[in-house]
């Protein structure tokens, strides 16, 4: 069956590789670009993959977006946590559908949509972040893709405590992760998954010292991504000279019982 676009939704707008763009699909606007404009609601009910022209006869695709397109693209006050980075975490925490989050270090609320939309339909994440205004951009880029029943924003510093309980996993993207780690051991559920993303190594090595200290986890590794694009031309193929390199390194641990 083909799906057809309708008003809301949020489309690719690709020219080609470098020109391309997330809209979303309104009644009675416009979108300009340097190649024309594209009335938005001659979008509305075209099938997924059709093309589009523009006023100067210029042609695009409207491709579904990948969640990559749309988390790259939120309003943001702070770095986000990178589709590379995010991918890796939710294949190491089992996050999914009805799973419960808590992660702090909203920010713009990039990876809060990621958790989201993972978690759902009856799974919720609860965001931990001590600056309104962080929350103020993260609630606009949530309302605005529909997530907000499954986010519960909270203007409280982690580090003094975490109230929920039989949480699945604890996600922290903040500078003193360590000071958390036995607020995450007391609110996961028995095997719940930690994971810290920090920039720097020393952040990394305070964190791994207080997981071992703790004697509540198991399992632990720190790995780094690293994600090449490779330009594909006839005779000429090589890896692109520019790259998302270094965003964070990543630390997991799994929840385990104490021993006296």
């Amino acid at each position: 069956m083909n799906e057809k676009i309708k008003t809301g939704d949020f489309v690719l707008l690709y020219l080609d590789d470098k020109r391309k763009w997330l809209i979303k699909v309104e009644e009675d606007k416009e979108f300009h670009t340097h190649k024309g404009i594209v009335n938005l609601s001659d979008v509305i009910n075209k099938q997924w993959g059709s093309t589009i022209e523009s006023t100067m006869g210029v042609k695009f695709a409207l491709l579904r977006p990948a969640l990559s397109d749309i988390v790259v693209n939120v309003s943001r006050n702070t770095n986000i946590i990178y589709p590379k980075d995010a991918g890796l975490i939710l294949l190491n925490t089992r996050i999914g559908p009805g799973s419960l989050v808590v992660e702090s270090g909203t920010g713009s609320g990039a990876f809060t949509t990621v958790l989201a939309y993972h978690v759902r339909p009856t799974g919720h994440v609860y965001s931990y972040e001590v600056r309104k205004e962080f929350i103020k951009t993260a609630k606009k880029n949530i309302e605005r893709l529909g997530l907000s029943e499954f986010v519960t924003f909270k203007n409280e510093n982690i580090c003094m405590g975490i109230e929920e309980r039989n949480i699945d996993a604890v996600v922290l993207d903040m500078a003193t992760p360590w000071k958390v780690v036995e607020h995450a051991y007391n609110a996961l559920k028995a095997g719940g998954f930690f994971v810290s993303y920090s920039p720097t190594i020393e952040q990394v090595m305070r964190t791994v010292v207080a997981l071992k200290k703790s004697n509540g986890f198991a399992d632990l590794k720190t790995v780094e991504v690293f994600v090449r694009d490779i330009l594909v031309r006839s005779n000429k193929t090589r890896p692109s000279t520019r790259m998302i390199g270094h965003t964070g390194y990543l630390t997991f641990a799994k929840k385990k019982i104490k021993e006296n």
